[in-house]
C-alpha cells in the first residue's frame, strides 16, 4: 500500500503526495457528472427508448433514492471490510453501471443501472471523506475536503457542456462510456491510496438501516410529488388517497415518524454498548447541528435554483438544453473557483464569520435577481446575480462539510461521509419539489387575479386548457388558443396575462428564496470561531 505521509529527520511532517487526492477527486467527478448528465439527456432517452417523460425520469429519481437510502449503510460496510478495498468494488461496479448506461436497449435497462450506480455512490459518498482523513493532514486536508466541493461544480460544468454538445451531435450514449473509462481511470489511481485496516467486529444495524432508509424514500418520494399528487388534497393524478389527503403528505408524515424512530433506535442502542449505523457524535455539539442545518438550506436553495433556470429557459422561452448549459456556465464556474478559494480564508476567518458573509451573499443575490429578472434570463443582471449567488454557495458547501469533517475523531470520518451524502440528496428532492410546488401554485393565484380582470370569457379559459395553469410558452399558448373560437385580439390578451403571471411568480419564487437564505444566518451563528483544516485523532499519529 503507497503511504501518504513521511516523516523527516527532525520528526517533523512532510507534504504528502498529491497522487491519492486524484482517485477521490475523479471519483467525485464520476458521481457528480452521472447525475448531471441525466436530465440533459433525458430529451435522447425519451426518443431512444420510445418511453414517456415519466418513466424515463424514474432513472434520475431512482439514483437519488438509492444513495440516500443506503449510504449509511455504506459507510459501516467500509468500515467493517477497509476502506480502499470496497471503495475499488464499488467502482469497477459504478463501472459496469456506466457500460450498462451505454448500451440500455430499453428503459428498465436504463433505470437498472442507475440503481447500481445509486448502491454504489452510496459507499463512495462517505469513503471519500474516510480516504481524504486517512491521506492528508494540515492544509492539505482542507485543500482536499475543498477539491470535493470544487469537484462536484465543476463536474456541473462539464457535463453541461458534455451532455448539450454531444447530446446535439452524437447523441446521448457516449457521455456514459466517457464515464467507463473515467471509471477505469480512477480504479487504477485507487492503488496509491492508504487506508486504515479493516474492522471485522464492526456490526451493521440492520433495523436503523431500514428505518432511516424506508425514511428518506418516504420524505424522498413525498416531496418530489407534491405537484402531481397534491401537497393537501389528493389530485386526480394520485395514485390512492386516505380520506381525500394526498399520498405525497402522507409518504412525508411517515418519513417523518420512521426518521424520529430512527433516532430513538440509535439511542437505544448506544445505551446497550452496541454499534449504532451511525454515531450521533457527528451531530452532539450545537455546532455541528447547525452545520448541518445550514448545508441542507444551501443545497436545497441549489436545487430550487436548478430547478427554476432550465425551467424559464427551456419552457418558457423555448429554447434548447444547449442554451441551459451555456446559461448555466458561468454560475457553475463560480462555484467551482469558490470552492477551492475558500480554504485559503480559514487561517484569517473563522467559518462562522465566512458562513455569514456567504450567506449574506446568497441572499443578496437572490434579491438582487428578484428585481432585475425578466423573461429572458440572458441579461447581464440575471448573470450577476448568478455569479454572486454562485460564489456563497460554493464556499458554504465546502466550508460547512469542512466543519463536519474536522469536528469529528478520524474515525467517524465515514460517518460524517454518509452524513453528508444523505443530507445533500435529501435537500435537492426537497428544494427542487418545494421550488416546483411553490411557482406553479403562486403562478394559478397571480393567473387567476389577472383572468378575472380581463375581459376573456370563461368558455375560452376552459376549451383552451387555461384552467389548467402550469409554466408553457407564449409559442405554445397561441398554438393553443388558435385552435379555439378566440379572436387575434383575445390570443394577445391571454399571452399578456400569461407573461405577466409568469415573471411575477418568479419574482416572488427568487424572493421567497431569499428569505429562506436569510432564515439560515440564525442556526450559522453557532459556527464555531475555530481553525477548520485538520480532523482530529484522537490517536498519536504513526510514522511510516
Amino acid at each position: 500500500m503507497a503511504s501518504a505521509h513521511v516523516t523527516d529527520s527532525a520528526g517533523e511532517e512532510s507534504r504528502a503526495s498529491w497522487t491519492p487526492l486524484l482517485a477521490i477527486f475523479f471519483a467525485q467527478v464520476l458521481m457528480s457528472i452521472n447525475v448531471t448528465a441525466l436530465p440533459i439527456s433525458l430529451s435522447g432517452m425519451i426518443e431512444s427508448f420510445d418511453a414517456t417523460p415519466t418513466e424515463v425520469s424514474t432513472g434520475i429519481v431512482t439514483y437519488g433514492l438509492v444513495v440516500a437510502a443506503l449510504v449509511m449503510t455504506g459507510a459501516k460496510l467500509g468500515q467493517k471490510f477497509g476502506w480502499v478495498v470496497v471503495f475499488r468494488v464499488v467502482i469497477v461496479v459504478f463501472a459496469a453501471a456506466m457500460v450498462l448506461m451505454f448500451l440500455a436497449p430499453a428503459v428498465w435497462v436504463m433505470i437498472t443501472a442507475q440503481a447500481l450506480a445509486g448502491a454504489s455512490a452510496a459507499i463512495i459518498v462517505p469513503a471519500l471523506v474516510a480516504l481524504i482523513a486517512e491521506n492528508y493532514r494540515g492544509e492539505q486536508q482542507a485543500t482536499a475536503v475543498g477539491s470535493l466541493g470544487s469537484a462536484r461544480a465543476g463536474s456541473g460544468v462539464t457535463a453541461f457542456l458534455l451532455g448539450g454538445i454531444l447530446g446535439t451531435y452524437a447523441g446521448w450514449r457516449p457521455v456514459w462510456m466517457i464515464l467507463t473509462a473515467l471509471a477505469v481511470v480512477v480504479f487504477a489511481l485507487s492503488f496509491k491510496l492508504r487506508s486504515d485496516t479493516a474492522d471485522r467486529s464492526v456490526v451493521i444495524d440492520v433495523v436503523g438501516a431500514l428505518l432511516i432508509g424506508v425514511s428518506v424514500v418516504s420524505l424522498t418520494l413525498g416531496f418530489n410529488n407534491l405537484n402531481d399528487w397534491g401537497a393537501f388534497l389528493a389530485s386526480d393524478d394520485a395514485p390512492f388517497s386516505v380520506l381525500s389527503v394526498s399520498p405525497a403528505l402522507l409518504l412525508l408524515l411517515v418519513g417523518v415518524v420512521l426518521g424520529q424512530l430512527f433516532f430513538v433506535w440509535t439511542r437505544h442502542r448506544v445505551r446497550l454498548g452496541r454499534t449504532p449505523l451511525i454515531s450521533l457524535d457527528v451531530v452532539g455539539s450545537k455546532s455541528e447541528r447547525s452545520a448541518v442545518y445550514a448545508l441542507f438550506v444551501v443545497v436545497a436553495l441549489e436545487a430550487a435554483l436548478n430547478f427554476t433556470v432550465p425551467l424559464y429557459i427551456q419552457v418558457v422561452q423555448g429554447n434548447t438544453p444547449l442554451a441551459t448549459s451555456v446559461a448555466m456556465i458561468p454560475f457553475n464556474l463560480t462555484v467551482f473557483v469558490a470552492a477551492m478559494v475558500v480554504v485559503r480564508f480559514y487561517k484569517r476567518f473563522s467559518p462562522r464569520t465566512i458562513a455569514l458573509t456567504s450567506f449574506l451573499l446568497t441572499t443578496a443575490a437572490l434579491v438582487w435577481l428578484a428585481f432585475v429578472v425578466t423573461n429572458n434570463w440572458e441579461t447581464v443582471a440575471t448573470i450577476v446575480g448568478l455569479i454572486v449567488f454562485g460564489a456563497g454557495q460554493g464556499a458554504l458547501v465546502t466550508l460547512l462539510f469542512n466543519v463536519l469533517v474536522t469536528s469529528s475523531p478520524k474515525h467517524l470520518a465515514g460517518d460524517v461521509g454518509s452524513l453528508r451524502g444523505t443530507t445533500q440528496n435529501l435537500a435537492s428532492a426537497v428544494g427542487t419539489a418545494l421550488a416546483g410546488a411553490m411557482l406553479v401554485g403562486v403562478l394559478g393565484l397571480v393567473f387567476a387575479a389577472n383572468m378575472a380582470s380581463s375581459s376573456l370569457p370563461e368558455s375560452l379559459r376552459r376549451d383552451s386548457g387555461l384552467d389548467n395553469v402550469n409554466f408553457v410558452s407564449n409559442d405554445d399558448l397561441r398554438a393553443a388558443l388558435r385552435s379555439t373560437s378566440a379572436t387575434p385580439e383575445q390570443i394577445d390578451d391571454a399571452v399578456r396575462i400569461n407573461s405577466d403571471a409568469r415573471l411575477r411568480a418568479l419574482k416572488i419564487g427568487l424572493l421567497a428564496f431569499a428569505a429562506v437564505s436569510a432564515l439560515a444566518i440564525v442556526p450559522v451563528r453557532n459556527l464555531p470561531a475555530f481553525d477548520p483544516r485538520e480532523i482530529p485523532d484522537p490517536k498519536p499519529r504513526e510514522t511510516v
